[in-house]
Parts: structure tokens; sequence; C-alpha cells
């Protein structure tokens, strides 16, 4: 079993009756074997370029815990489901996450580093300046 993230845009109009649809495309998944960890709910968002002459989509994630083998029966489903406009499959195992160090620990990491020497001008003596 692998993770992987499901990123499916569905037809605006269907704001209505969502509940159905997304029952219908979580059966898909758990017929197939799989298991919904998560589900996320963006709702109706502007699409960035018309999709299927239309401006708005509602947006749904998922994270599942699928057979690798069943991604292609999952692939086929949705891309013949009318409801759908567009989706995406991701494995989640070969992601690397980049991590940015916070705000503190830069802080630290500066006060533990080395001062850097620097030269300052000072006057010169009276005596050294002849």
């Amino acid at each position: 079993m692998r993770n992987y993230e499901v990123a499916v845009v569905l037809h605006p109009d269907l704001e209505i009756d969502l509940a159905a649809t997304l029952e219908k495309i979580e059966a898909v998944f758990t017929k197939n074997g799989g298991k919904i960890n998560k589900k996320d709910n963006w709702g109706k968002r502007k699409l960035a370029y018309t999709i299927k002459k239309q401006d708005w989509g509602i947006y749904v994630f998922y994270e599942i815990s699928i057979d690798p083998s069943k991604v292609s029966k999952i692939n086929q489903v949705l891309r013949i489901t009318e409801e759908v406009m567009r989706y995406l499959v991701v494995s989640l195992e070969n992601i690397r996450y980049i991590t940015v160090p916070s705000k503190t620990s830069q802080t630290k990491a500066v006060a533990q580093a080395k001062p850097e020497v620097t030269m300052t001008e000072k006057p010169l003596a009276e005596s050294e300046a002849k």
C-alpha cells in the first residue's frame, strides 16, 4: 500500500448535490481496496483558465492509501466520470519536503557564528601625522 494524493475539480453546478458525487468518487477508492486517510473540500473556486466552458470549479483533495496496481483503475474511472472536469493522482512516497528554518533558529545560528573582524579608522595622533 502506498500513499497518494488525489486532486479532483468538479463541475460547479454540482454545488447543490455535491454529496452524491463525492460518495461516487469515494466508492471508486474503496471498491479498489483503498483507504481514505484525509478529505479536504476547498469548495467552489475560480479556475486559472476555462475548462469545458466553465470559469469555476469545486476543488476536493483526498489522501488515500492504495495498492499501486489499482491506481490505473482509478484513473480510468475518473477519466470517464462526467462530473469530474480535471483530476490528478500524485504519489506521496517520492516527494521530498524542503524544510525552511524558522526565524528563531536563524537568529541562534547568527549569534553562534564567529563575529567578523572589521577595520575601523582611528584618528592619527599629532605625532604620527608628521
